[in-house]
């Protein structure tokens, strides 16, 4: 029987604990977990890809979980291209993709979108005050688009929301001391 994978790519700009939740909760469902760190090329990004990924790598290593596996040699800023890259190095011929439901209505403007739905299946996840709008909903049927959402409770917590108040109690415990020795994320508001 083939093993099922879902592979989780992130911006991490940090890392918070909203995704060591997910990670937790995808290795329950999953037999294994596949996670990286990208450029979004709709966003800009606080910190480099390099620190980023070096980030998410230490918290999936703190995790302890055999069934979550960090691997960036899979990134690429472009979701076909990760979905390729993952398949190519664990030689797989299924997996489900894992995106937030605020980027799902993105999916149709994606960069070889009719590619990407070949080659993956979509697994859902909920954030708060994104909710899959029923016109999003009839779009991916009609585009026979493969997906689930799942029912994942995971906090209010963004990347985003962090860089705009700093609340270190939205990081996961391991990434705190190293945020802050390396000064990382600081402001750059000028004081007033």
């Amino acid at each position: 029987m083939e093993k099922s994978i879902a592979l989780f790519g992130t911006s991490a700009d940090p890392p918070t604990v909203g995704h060591k939740k997910i990670l937790e909760e995808l290795s329950e469902i999953y037999d294994f977990t596949i996670s990286y760190v990208s450029n979004n090329p709709n966003k800009k990004h606080k910190e480099d890809i390099s620190i980023r990924s070096q980030l998410l790598k230490i918290l999936i290593e703190d995790l302890h979980n055999p069934k979550v596996l960090f691997n960036q040699l899979v990134s690429s800023k472009w979701a076909v291209e990760s979905i390729k890259n993952c398949k190519k190095i664990y030689d797989l011929n299924n997996l489900d993709f894992v995106i937030g439901s605020d980027l799902i209505k993105d999916i149709f403007c994606w960069k070889n979108f009719d590619e990407i739905i070949k080659e993956a299946s979509f697994f859902i996840i909920m954030r708060e005050g994104y909710q899959v709008e029923s016109n999003t909903l009839k779009m991916l049927e009609a585009h026979k688009v493969k997906f689930k959402i799942s029912n994942i409770k995971i906090p209010n917590i963004s990347s985003s929301k962090f860089r705009l108040n700093s609340n270190y109690s939205n990081l996961p415990t391991s990434l705190i001391d190293i945020i802050k020795k390396n000064k990382l994320y600081e402001s750059t508001k000028l004081a007033e």
